[in-house]
C-alpha cells in the first residue's frame, strides 16, 4: 500500500492536465447535467457530464438534455468493461488502455523518448493504470509520445464550449461617467454612462476547440448593461453607450444617462457607489449539429460625487458674474 501511495503520489507530482483553466467559468453553478471536476495537484478544474459508471459498474441513466444540447456521452472501456472517462490520475483512453495525463514541463529534448519524433506536433503523456487486486494494487507508468490529440476527452460538445470560453478571457466592462472621477455633478444635471469596448469586454469574440471526430465554434457578444446607480435606480442600456464629449454642452446622453434628485452628501463616502454589469449573450455549435446558449454577466464598480448648486452673492455695481458653485457641505 506504501509503495501505490508513492507512486500515486509521484505521478501527481510530475504531471498536470492539458485542461485550461476556465477563468470564465471558474465561478458560479454547473450547468444541469454536469458536475465540477477539480484535480487539486494540477490546480486545474472543468466542468463535464456526470460520472457515466455507477457502483455497479453499469452504465447509470443519462440525463436527458434540452432540445438545443441533445449530446452523447462518451463510452469508456477497460478490455470491453465500463470505466470512468475521468478520475484523479487523468483522462482514460480507450486507444492506449490507460489514464493519460500531459507532462508539463516536457521531459528534455535529448530524452530518448522525443527520438525520431517531431516536437511541434506532438507531445509527451503519461500512461497510468491500476493494477493488480486487493492488497497487491499498484500504479504502473510508462511515458509515450501522442501526434496531436489523443481520444481522453469526453466528446461531448458543451465539455469543449467551456475550454473555448476559458480562451476567450472575458474581462469586465471599463465603465466611464461624466462627471468622472475627481469632479463633481449637480442634482438634476445629466450623468453620462457608457462603457469602453474591446474584444474581450464587450465583443463579438469568437473561439474554437477541437477533439478529434468535434468542433465547437463559440461566440460571445454583450447584448446589454444594467446600471445600478446607487440612488435606488437602476437603468439597463441596450448599447455601450456613449462617450461624453464637452461640445456636447448640458444634454441628455442619447442611449445612456442618468439624472440624480438628491446630493451624494448623505452616502457613506459622500459619492453614489455605481455598479455595471454586462450582460453576455454566448452561443455555440458543434460539427454534430449540436446547438446552444450559455448565459454570463461581468461586473464592476466606479463612484459619482453629486453637489447642489448654491448662489454666490455679487457686488451688483460690479460687472462680474460669478456662476453658482456646487455645494458639497459635509462631506
Amino acid at each position: 500500500m506504501l509503495r501505490a501511495a508513492a507512486a500515486f503520489a509521484l505521478s501527481l507530482g510530475l504531471l498536470s492536465s492539458f485542461w485550461a483553466t476556465p477563468s470564465a467559468v471558474a465561478k458560479g453553478n454547473p450547468p444541469p447535467g454536469y458536475e465540477e471536476v477539480c484535480v487539486q495537484a494540477m490546480h486545474t478544474c472543468y466542468f463535464q457530464l456526470k460520472s457515466e459508471v455507477a457502483d455497479d459498474g453499469k452504465k447509470e441513466s443519462e440525463q436527458k438534455p434540452g432540445k438545443a444540447q441533445q449530446i452523447k456521452k462518451r463510452l469508456c472501456n477497460f478490455g470491453g468493461a465500463a470505466q470512468a472517462c475521468t478520475s484523479e490520475l487523468g483522462n482514460w483512453s480507450n486507444t492506449h488502455q490507460c489514464y493519460l495525463q500531459r507532462m508539463d514541463p516536457p521531459p528534455p529534448y535529448n530524452s530518448p523518448i522525443w527520438t525520431g519524433k517531431d516536437l511541434t506536433k506532438g507531445g509527451v503523456w503519461a500512461c497510468v493504470r491500476e493494477q493488480g487486486y486487493d492488497e497487491g494494487r499498484h500504479l504502473v507508468t510508462r511515458f509515450i509520445w501522442i501526434q496531436g490529440e489523443p481520444d481522453t476527452v469526453i466528446v461531448d460538445p458543451l465539455t469543449l464550449v467551456y475550454r473555448a470560453i476559458a480562451e476567450m478571457k472575458l474581462a469586465k466592462p471599463q465603465l466611464q461617467t461624466t462627471p468622472g472621477p475627481g469632479q463633481i455633478g449637480l442634482v438634476n444635471m445629466p450623468v453620462w454612462l457608457w462603457v469602453t469596448k474591446s474584444e474581450n469586454t464587450w465583443g463579438p469574440i469568437t473561439r474554437s476547440a477541437s477533439v478529434p471526430g468535434l468542433t465547437v465554434d463559440v461566440k460571445a457578444q454583450v447584448k446589454a448593461v444594467n446600471w445600478s446607480l446607487g440612488d435606488g435606480k437602476t437603468l439597463r442600456c441596450e448599447t455601450a453607450g456613449t462617450p461624453y464629449k464637452t461640445t456636447f454642452g448640458i444634454k441628455d446622453s442619447p442611449d445612456c444617462g442618468h439624472r440624480y434628485l438628491k446630493t451624494s452628501q448623505g452616502q457613506p463616502t459622500c459619492q453614489y457607489d455605481v455598479t455595471a454589469t454586462t450582460h453576455w449573450d454566448i452561443t455555440w455549435q458543434s460539427t454534430l449539429g449540436d446547438t446552444g446558449q450559455i448565459p454570463m454577466t461581468q461586473s464592476a464598480g466606479t463612484q459619482i460625487r453629486i453637489g447642489e448648486a448654491v448662489p454666490v452673492l455679487v457686488d451688483p455695481d460690479s460687472n462680474a458674474h460669478a456662476p453658482a458653485a456646487p455645494s458639497t457641505a459635509g462631506c
